[in-house]
């Protein structure tokens, strides 16, 4: 990086890249109230692109209408706390609904999907559901955004033998360095957010500080995961900007080039 003058003009100085929430559920009722707010408050903080996941067939229309009205990218899915509140119909609507809209730049990921033992709907249908959606995304040659509670060895056996190119991210992740470093080594991203904000998620933060930045994408899961610190039940994209110190301050390095490499890695992924 360019190293840059005690005396230089405010113009010279490194300036921080834009800011991109790789995943909050940004349609859920919880922002009906002052969603066009939000997004003013989000645009003055630099946070410029929000990928919105899908999580049920009944959510994919308000999804997409928000997603249009406030020009986010988006993903399509069934989350697997929903497997079981599918009918026969849900995966191929959603494979009809994906051969509708995949010409749409907007249209940048199949899920939100995956595999979650703490949740009551029956592990075999999630298994079937997420390898559906691993088929999408090899059809479609769209990145996966997974959910995984509890169930890494079963979900890196999956992603060993599945032959999507784009790979994906693994949203939420807590683990420490020698279950990060399994995912990074089959070519996944890790999807940071709102717990390394707290004092307790140690093994997150010793992960955020050994691995390379490359590994990494921001993302809050708004609505849920907040903080422990925040002051809000309601998590929202405007801790994106905490989450960059965080990191800047683990790993050691620049706010500004933690913001270039966590933009680029981003819009890499997802093609933005």
């Amino acid at each position: 990086m360019e190293i840059v003058e005690a005396n230089s003009s405010p113009e010279q100085q490194p300036k921080m890249s834009p800011l991109i929430d790789s995943h909050a559920h940004l349609d859920f009722a919880e922002f009906n109230h002052d969603r066009a707010e939000l997004f003013e408050k989000m645009k003055a903080q630099g946070i410029t692109q929000v990928v919105i996941p899908g999580v049920s067939e009944d959510k994919w229309l308000n999804q997409l209408h928000i997603a249009n009205t406030y020009n986010c990218a988006f993903a399509l899915g069934v989350h697997p706390w929903f497997c079981d509140s599918m009918t026969e119909e849900t995966l191929p609507n959603l494979r009809q609904l994906l051969l509708s809209l995949h010409q749409q730049k907007k249209l940048v990921a199949i899920g939100e999907c995956g595999l979650d033992k703490l949740h009551k709907s029956n592990f075999t249908t999630q298994l079937s559901v997420f390898s559906a959606h691993i088929l999408l995304a090899q059809e479609f040659d769209l990145p996966l955004i997974i959910h995984c509670v509890k169930s890494h060895e079963q979900m890196l056996g999956l992603l060993k033998s599945a032959k999507n190119a784009k790979k994906g991210v693994i949203h939420g992740f807590y683990g420490g360095p020698e279950l990060a470093l399994r995912y990074v080594n089959l070519g996944y991203k890790l999807g940071i957010g709102g717990l390394l904000l707290n004092d307790s998620a140690k093994k997150l933060q010793q992960t955020v500080a050994q691995l390379p930045l490359s590994a990494f994408v921001l993302e809050t899961d708004s609505p849920a995961m907040s903080p422990i610190s925040s002051e809000n039940d309601r998590n929202t994209p405007l801790i994106l900007p905490l989450l960059l110190t965080k990191i800047a301050s683990l790993q050691k390095k620049t706010n500004v080039l933690i913001s270039e490499q966590l933009y680029f890695n981003a819009t890499q992924l997802f093609d933005l």
